[in-house]
């Protein structure tokens, strides 16, 4: 879940089969990481994703205010953007109320459950069916 770790805030983000671990430092200069890397370097300039991982952040005006470490695996791209922003909500959340209320009320504390549906036997994929010929 999150926590306070030496001043620093920890929380961990979901989406898909993507986990993020994010560290929020706070007095920082707004840089961020992933995995090691810049964010911009991580994503590879789609501005989209680096916008969406960042986004609670921007809500709570705080941009500037913390250096953001992720370590995030599993899944896709997307998943990994949106697993980053769950994980930065939570650990914003542990801030104040105030702040666990705007992250709250964008919906950003709220884990998207939605999975890739398995494939059904006697099927090709989880719901399409071989073609069906009557004669």
């Amino acid at each position: 879940m999150a926590k306070k770790h030496n001043d620093a805030l920890w929380a961990t983000g979901r989406r898909k089969t993507s986990i993020a671990q994010v560290r929020l430092a706070p007095g920082g200069t707004g840089k961020a990481l992933v995995n090691a890397k810049p964010v911009e370097e991580f994503f590879r300039g789609q501005p989209r994703h680096i916008h969406e991982a960042l986004l609670p952040l921007m809500k709570a005006g705080q941009e500037k205010a913390f250096d953001v470490t992720v370590k995030v695996a599993g899944g896709g791209i997307t998943g990994q953007a949106e697993a980053i922003r769950h994980g930065v909500a939570r650990a914003l959340a542990l801030i104040d109320d105030a702040t666990k209320k705007t992250m709250r009320k964008e919906g950003f504390l709220t884990r998207d459950s939605r999975m890739v549906e398995r494939k059904k036997p006697g099927r090709p994929k989880a719901r399409k069916r071989f073609q069906y010929s009557k004669r």
